[in-house]
């Protein structure tokens, strides 16, 4: 297994494994190694279907809960992330978030298997929350740690939300609902409990608040936070490939979509590991 690192905020490229197959205990360990490294693996040259990817996701963990999404048919725990080449709506998740932060137990990674790739566009973007949290001052850092951010899916997947009712003519198979407006609190700083690295675990999508502020003031530490980390810096931007599996860790990164693929048609299959 060769292991390529981005040289950025974090992610590496993975060469010379097959994951189309059994995979024995030893690379499962290397793999979880350098994940861990890492935080985002993207494994290139790959020839892998739904079977392979279930058995991959198995490898990491057991399969975590996708709350508002429909899996794709003949499946319980693969949902595709399309779009269709003549698609008009608003582009999915191109806010900041971590996958269903407002879980009590949050997915601790993400797996995207590309099946259908445009040759243009489509890059996704990571933010490194451990670094640019051990980048602030160190009394920041003690401010920071003694709050609890308070986070929702309402704003994208209620029935008035962004993926809502009044969200028409996606190909995504989104199912909202009343079950969005539920909250959950974390800490606002987090230590990862693999690495021990501690995390800022918030984001624009899923952080509708932070426990004993007001709305302004809650508003004003989100902007603040959200602009400190998505300094580039901070990022890494991937670039998706034919064949390629990616894997990346929802307890340390934020990420975003990007677009630029107009006129093309784009789908991956996503799974999600438990914590």
């Amino acid at each position: 297994m060769i292991v390529e690192p981005s040289g950025q905020s974090c992610g590496a490229i993975v060469r010379g494994v097959d994951l189309a197959g059994e995979l024995d205990t030893q690379l499962v360990a290397d793999i979880r190694k350098a994940w861990l490294d890492h935080k985002v693996l993207a494994f290139v040259d790959q020839q892998m279907d739904d079977d392979a990817l279930e058995r991959f996701t198995l490898s990491m963990g057991e399969f975590g809960e996708d709350p508002f999404f429909d899996p794709i048919a003949g499946r319980k725990n693969i949902a595709a992330i399309l779009r269709e080449a003549d698609e008009k709506t608003a582009l999915f998740a191109d806010n900041w978030h971590s996958d269903w932060s407002f879980l009590p137990e949050p997915p601790s990674a993400t797996c995207l298997m590309a099946v259908d790739i445009p040759p243009v566009g489509g890059d996704t973007l990571f933010s490194n929350q451990a670094m640019a949290f051990a980048a602030l001052p160190e009394a920041r850092k003690q401010d920071l740690r003694a709050i609890t951010a308070i986070h929702s899916a309402r704003r994208g997947y209620a029935p008035d939300g962004v993926y809502g009712d009044k969200d028409q003519g996606r190909s995504m198979a989104i199912r909202p609902g009343e079950a969005a407006m539920a909250t959950y609190s974390h800490p606002l700083v987090r230590v990862h409990p693999e690495t021990g690295e501690e995390v800022l675990f918030f984001s624009i999508a899923y952080t509708i608040g932070f426990e004993g502020m007001d709305e302004a003031e809650a508003m004003a530490l989100t902007l603040e936070l959200h602009q400190w980390c998505e300094q580039e810096r901070f990022v890494f931007r991937h670039k998706w490939a034919p064949g390629m599996l990616l894997m990346w860790d929802n307890r340390c990164l934020n990420h975003r979509a990007t677009g630029g693929y107009e006129g093309y048609r784009r789908e991956l299959h996503r799974t999600t590991i438990a914590a």
